[in-house]
């Protein structure tokens, strides 16, 4: 024997023919069936754990000869799939905090467990076991507290309002058979009729809504409710009892009040007003003297009907409207001439045929804004006249707006800036008015390069204010300038490599100009120390100045150029002394 059976096989042990048939292993499950009957019964039926499982050797999963206090049939019970019993966990049941032991009891087999709610559940039947033991009729799995009972197959179908109510609103203490199913049984604190209108709810109220009424006036009475008689409430008519107190139908016996006519109309409320509004009458004003038009047909009749006698309302404009009349009079009282019944301020008068056709934001603006004196002759027709506050160049452009501006916008203008003094070319084409023109005080800008460039000098004013002499209008870094053309010093030798700063080093106002002797720049040069005399040029080339002019001598060798001393004192043994000044030979130079 490979090794000791179970505890529970141990009586089995002596004979190995109990679970084995020698040379068949596969009969070997016959014999562990024969045993395990109730195994045996889920295998047959297809029930069970066993039952659903894919057909295997017993052993595959229960192998023993491992001792006897070996567990041949553990299993894990986390990984376990209850879906392969016949009872698969739902709702509630499947959550994780639902532990094992809840239902399958120590010391029991797990077949063993409850599969009826009632088995587990009885201590939360608050219905004390009244409504039986199928507790899943009503409720499911998912909680204890949702139920799914159908209320439709009771005497007390769920509708309307009924529908979403909780259990609990209409069943108190769980009793649900002496529940009543009258209206009144529920709802007697909601009779806002004090028991005027009896006990039968239903006759005019619905489960939908309770403020809502399906009671037919118009086919249960002989009065159909129209217009606002259908949006009041009952107790507005019915004050008294509903079936005592029998109610008038004329208009008078409840609009007494609200006869404005005083009844010099008569009782006849009828042929005027009609049941969507008191004050809304069906009276055709089209076949009196006055036909309501325009805005005379929204109005009011109390409007122009001061008193009940309606006959004595005047039809003239100005009757209602003189204190509507901001003309004082001035135009007459003719006002249909130019007003018209749709709106008072809306006018028929057509500007285009005056002297003064209404054309761009004229057109829109309000007929106050141009004629401010009732007398519209005295209205002004040039620009000027109106919009004197709005010349912001202080009448330095004159009084002729139009020439620059339309009618179209105050602040868009068609200058042609090419007529002004400063003619707009290169960049100047793309800048901002406002650039150069700090206030509409246009003549106050200046014209000159260096009035808006000066942040733009990096001369530093060394070369003079006048910016034009070299820069351009098309862009700032473009110059040209020719010193030897627009100047008397032309720039020859070194001096053609020289920066301008070199000989322009201070700041000058306008055009910079500098001396043209050479003595004016190189004076800290001159070894000479002024013996030679400030014109330096006699001797000295602009290409170095230690370079000096020579010429070729009658031999062809260079000769210094010849000096001839004069005024000096004759030296002992021959030749001059000091020298107090020298002039060059015309002839050898």
């Amino acid at each position: 024997m490979p090794g000791q059976v179970i505890e529970g096989h141990a009586k089995y042990e002596e004979d190995c023919r109990n679970c084995h048939i020698p040379f068949s292993r596969a009969a070997q499950n016959g014999l562990c069936l024969a045993c395990h009957k109730e195994t045996a019964v889920d295998v047959r039926q297809g029930t069970g754990l066993h039952g659903r499982l894919q057909q295997q050797p017993c052993r595959s999963c229960h192998t023993d000869h491992k001792g006897r206090g070996a567990r041949i049939a553990a299993f894990d019970e986390a990984a376990f799939d209850h879906g392969e019993t016949d009872f698969v966990l739902r709702g509630a049941h499947s959550s994780p905090q639902t532990a094992c032991r809840s239902c399958h009891l120590p010391g029991k087999k797990y077949r063993e467990a409850p599969s009826r709610c009632i088995d587990c559940h009885a201590k939360k039947d608050v219905h004390k076991g009244r409504l039986g033991n199928a507790c899943a009729d009503c409720h499911t799995e998912s909680a204890w507290k949702e139920t799914k009972v159908d209320h439709d197959k009771t005497r007390f179908p769920l509708r309307g309002k009924h529908a979403p109510l909780k259990c609990e609103s209409c069943h108190k203490d769980t009793r649900y058979k002496e529940t009543p199913t009258a209206c009144i049984g529920c709802h007697r604190q909601d009779d806002k009729h004090k028991a005027r209108f009896g006990d039968k709810c239903e006759s005019c109220h619905g489960d939908r809504d309770w403020k809502s009424l399906r009671f037919d006036h118009d086919v249960d009475t002989r009065y159909a409710l129209r217009g606002r008689h259908r949006a009041i409430t009952c107790e507005s008519c019915h004050a008294g009892h509903l079936y005592r107190d029998k109610l008038q139908t004329a208009c008078i016996a409840c609009h007494r009040r609200d006869d404005s006519h005083k009844g010099t109309l008569g009782d006849a409320c009828g042929n005027c007003h009609n049941e969507r509004n008191w004050k809304e009458t069906r009276i055709d004003h089209g076949k009196t003297r006055f036909p309501l038009r325009g805005r005379h047909d929204a109005i009011e009749c109390k409007s122009c009907h001061k008193s009940a006698v309606f006959k004595e309302t005047p039809t003239a404009c100005i009757a209602c409207h003189r204190k509507d009349d901001k003309h004082k009079g001035a135009l007459g009282e003719s006002c249909g001439n130019c007003h018209a019944e749709r709106d008072w301020k809306r006018t028929t008068f057509d500007h285009g045929k005056t002297r003064f056709p209404l054309l761009g934001n004229h057109s829109r603006v309000k007929c106050e804004s141009c004629h401010r004196d009732p007398d519209y002759k005295r209205t002004p027709m040039d620009c000027y006249g109106c919009h004197k506050a709005d010349d912001a160049h202080e009448g330095q452009e004159g009084t002729k707006c139009e020439s620059c501006h339309d009618a179209n916008t105050w602040k868009k203008a068609r200058f042609d800036h090419a007529r002004a003094r400063f003619t707009l070319v290169g960049a100047h084409l793309v800048v901002p008015c406002a650039k150069c023109h700090a206030t509409p005080r246009y003549k106050d800008a200046k014209s000159e390069c260096f009035a808006c460039h000066d942040r733009d000098d990096t001369h530093k004013r060394r070369l003079g204010t006048l910016c034009e002499t070299c820069h351009n209008a098309r862009t700032w870094k473009s110059w040209d300038f020719n010193h030897d053309r627009k100047t008397r010093f032309p720039l020859d030798g070194a001096h053609r490599n020289l920066d301008c700063h070199a000989c322009h080093r201070q700041p000058v106002q306008t055009k910079a100009s500098l001396p043209t002797a050479c003595i004016s720049c190189h004076l800290a040069d001159d070894v000479h120390d002024g013996g030679f005399g400030k014109q330096c040029e006699r001797c000295h080339v602009t290409s170095s100045f230690k370079r000096v002019k020579q010429r070729l001598g009658a031999g062809g060798e260079a000769a210094m150029v010849a000096l001839t001393c004069y005024g000096v004192a004759p030296r002992a043994g021959g030749g001059c002394g000091e020298p107090f000044g020298w002039s060059f030979d015309r002839r050898e130079h």
